[in-house]
This record gives C-alpha cells, sequence and structure tokens, in this order.
C-alpha cells in the first residue's frame, strides 16, 4: 500500500514547524528534509533542520528536476526532494511536506490527491505579535513577513482543510484527525 502525501502550509511564525514535528513525533508521518540557500540559524544541522546549498548547487539541481517543488521566499531558494518522496510513498509511508503556498500549489499540480492543510494564526495582530516574541528578525523582517502572511491567507481557500491555530494543543489534534482520516481512505 502507498503512503499518503500531505502538504501543511502556513504564514511564518503561525506554528508550522511545531505542528508538524508534534505529528512527525506521533509517527504518522515523515517530514520531508527540504534543500535551501539560506545559512543555518543558530542550533540547525544539515540534514537535520535543511540541507544547505549554495546557490549554483540548487541551480544545478532544480534544472535536472531532482525538485518535487522549489520556491523563492524572503530571497532563498527552497526545494523538495521529488526522489525521497517518492521512496518513502513507495515504502508505504506518510509524508508531510511543510511547504509555503507557491510550493504547494507546485505539488497539487504534479500530485492532486495530496492533502493539503493551511493552518492560520488567530489574527494579523497575533501573528505580529508571535514574530516579534521569537526575536528572530529585524523589524523590517517582520513586517516584511507580515505582508507576506496577507498574500498567503488569501489563499486559503486553495486548501482541503483549514486550521486556526489559536491553541496548539487544538491545533495539532485538528492535524492529526485530519492525517489520520486520509491516511486511512
Amino acid at each position: 500500500m502507498l503512503g499518503r502525501l500531505f502538504i501543511l502550509s502556513a504564514p511564518s511564525g503561525t506554528g508550522k514547524t511545531t505542528v508538524s514535528r508534534r505529528i512527525q513525533a506521533e509517527g504518522l508521518v515523515r517530514v520531508s528534509v527540504s534543500h535551501t540557500t539560506r545559512p543555518p540559524r543558530p542550533g540547525e544541522e544539515n540534514g537535520r533542520e535543511y540541507f544547505f546549498v549554495e546557490r549554483d548547487e540548487f541551480a544545478r539541481m532544480r534544472d535536472a528536476n531532482l525538485f518535487l517543488e522549489s520556491a523563492e521566499v524572503y530571497g532563498n531558494l527552497y526545494g523538495t526532494s521529488a526522489e525521497w518522496v517518492r521512496e518513502q510513498l513507495a515504502q508505504g509511508r506518510n509524508v508531510l511536506l511543510e511547504i509555503d503556498s507557491e510550493g504547494a500549489r507546485q505539488v497539487k499540480s504534479a500530485a492532486p490527491d495530496a492533502v493539503s492543510i493551511f493552518l492560520c494564526p488567530p489574527s494579523a495582530e497575533a501573528l505580529r505579535q508571535r514574530l516579534e516574541k521569537r526575536g528572530q528578525d529585524s523589524p523590517e523582517v517582520v513586517a516584511r513577513r507580515l505582508a507576506a502572511a496577507q498574500d498567503e491567507m488569501a489563499r486559503e481557500n486553495e486548501y482541503d482543510c483549514v486550521i486556526i491555530n489559536d491553541n496548539l494543543e487544538k491545533a495539532v489534534a485538528e492535524a492529526r484527525d485530519i492525517i489520520s482520516r486520509a491516511a486511512a481512505a
């Protein structure tokens, strides 16, 4: 039996990584590790959070059609290994892609049966507070992320399911339920 492909998208700071890690820890899915050209953040390891590559290497991989999806986000390139996803699905494992809305569009075009989930913040103000509290970005970057979030939230109707993350435990439970039901179908 083949595994199922799931997509989780959300504006930066909405809790996408936290929700996906919790779901992965429960053994429901394997989360794909994307390739990126952005530099590692403190504590990140190559091959764990991302595969960190130079722009020319990323371009070579993209030109060789090695990515299921790829996109430029905040000046950095991101891509999902098509081969890794195919191998996992063929082995009957469910795969979760933690990607932006442009990547989600590409995946849904290539794999229309993928189940797409959009995680929303409870409000724009709550998202601003989360981004500022993280302390990872300058005020200019926070402003850019908030503007991008508005664009992403305008696309929520393109997803199969929408979860509002106003309570982490509830959001994880909703994602778990969506994935469990779809994987059993």
